[in-house]
């Protein structure tokens, strides 16, 4: 997919345009910076976030001096047109202080956690099945994971009628987690199934 910047900006009087920095996976926000022109231009050639810093006077990429650069998915703008979203995946900390975010470690949203979670288990695909139980559950075959779910899911039931409400969560992250492991057996990603959560809850 092609990079692209939205049409009609609106810089203020200095020629710059807020940023706000999103990260793709989480939805967390991890920075805010200014752009203008040249450095959106550059962010749609390279594919990777440059700004302009006010301090400095000139453009600067995220991460030129760390490493962890910002690799821009998609530009979106306000209502108004005067202020920009650009839609990252980080390559690490982006926060000079190193933190993951340059307002501190944030709490991640319930989507957030799942979408991490997902991205863990995929990343399990294709590994020794001794270097963890995900891994052992791919290398079982879709199966594995089926069967599991069918068990999770009774102790849920069990877990409401009658145990502790910890119980009950403990039993709910266990369905959740075979669930995302059937998900990614089957290449469909959690998106899908918050898309379809989505277009529901607006009907």
């Amino acid at each position: 997919m092609t990079l692209a910047l939205p049409p009609s900006l609106k810089y203020d009087a200095a020629g710059l345009i807020p940023v706000v920095v999103q990260e793709r996976r989480s939805g967390d926000v991890l920075m805010v910076a200014y752009a203008n022109a040249l450095s959106l231009a550059r962010t749609v050639e390279t594919g990777l976030a440059t700004f302009f810093s006010r301090s400095r006077q000139r453009l600067w990429q995220k991460g030129e001096t760390s490493g962890n650069v910002l690799r821009v998915a998609e530009m979106r703008t306000d209502c108004d047109r005067d202020t920009l979203l650009m839609i990252v995946d980080p390559s690490g900390p982006v926060c000079h202080t190193g933190s993951r975010t340059c307002f501190g470690d944030l709490t991640p949203t319930a989507a957030g956690m799942l979408q991490e979670l997902a991205q863990v288990i995929e990343d399990r695909k294709g590994s020794s099945p001794e270097a963890s139980y995900t891994a052992r559950l791919f290398s079982q075959g879709p199966g594995a994971a089926l069967t599991k779910i069918g068990e999770e899911a009774q102790e849920v039931v069990q877990a409401a009628a009658g145990e502790s409400d910890a119980r009950l969560a403990e039993e709910s992250a266990d369905l959740l987690y075979h669930l995302l492991v059937v998900l990614a057996h089957r290449g469909v990603p959690l998106e899908a199934v918050l898309g379809v959560l989505r277009d529901r809850r607006r009907a």
